[in-house]
């Protein structure tokens, strides 16, 4: 006879669980308190509320006008799929992204394949700022995303990271132009709106 197999335990996490220092396994099976978003970063589990309406308006924002685009422009089929709020394996992290979006696979995405574009709206206060430009760039970078954009209403700009091969790019456009990125051929992104 066969030792039992021990039963795999899956926690419950909310709120009062920040701190908790956990596995990538043990995160990944958990069960979530609704209403919080989770992250495991070094190790430790990161509990924040809800995004602001400050941030979750431009968000929606954003994805009416990309399903726009995927609607009615002539190239709108090069958008494949965009969804708010998705938790990102980035090696033993786990990142909630502010929007993630496939674009030119002619397919929906497959498991865990890396999104194309990847889309952060900053809090406020240095640590946000540092998480989003500094240690979220490395880590989408490091997963394959092949653009990423840090929206920020306090500098009222979008920066762009775009990554190809060893040498990455930076651009940085004000809140009064536009930005177009041959990954979404004619979507066009107003700033100023």
């Amino acid at each position: 006879m066969s030792p039992a197999t021990p039963a795999v335990r899956r926690l419950r996490l909310g709120p009062r669980s920040a701190g908790m220092l956990l596995k990538a396994a043990e995160f990944d099976r958990a069960r979530f308190l609704e209403g919080w978003r989770y992250e495991l970063i070094n190790g430790v589990l990161v509990v924040s509320p809800t995004p602001s309406r400050k941030e979750r308006d431009p968000n929606e924002e954003l994805g009416r006008w990309l399903r726009n685009y995927g609607e009615d422009h002539p190239q709108g089929e090069s958008l494949d799929v965009t969804l708010p709020e998705e938790t990102l394996e980035t090696g033993e992290n786990r990142r909630r992204a502010d929007r993630v979006i496939w674009a030119g696979l002619g397919r929906d995405p497959k498991g865990e394949e890396a999104p194309t574009i990847v889309v952060e709206f900053v809090s406020s206060g240095k640590v946000n700022q540092d998480r989003d430009y500094i240690a979220k760039r490395a880590e989408y970078r490091g997963i394959g995303v092949r653009e990423y954009w840090v929206v920020d209403r306090f500098r009222r700009t979008l920066t762009v990271f775009i990554f190809s091969g060893e040498s990455d790019q930076e651009r940085v456009i004000p809140e009064n132009q536009s930005y177009t990125t041959p990954l979404l051929p004619g979507f066009e992104l107003p700033l100023g709106r």
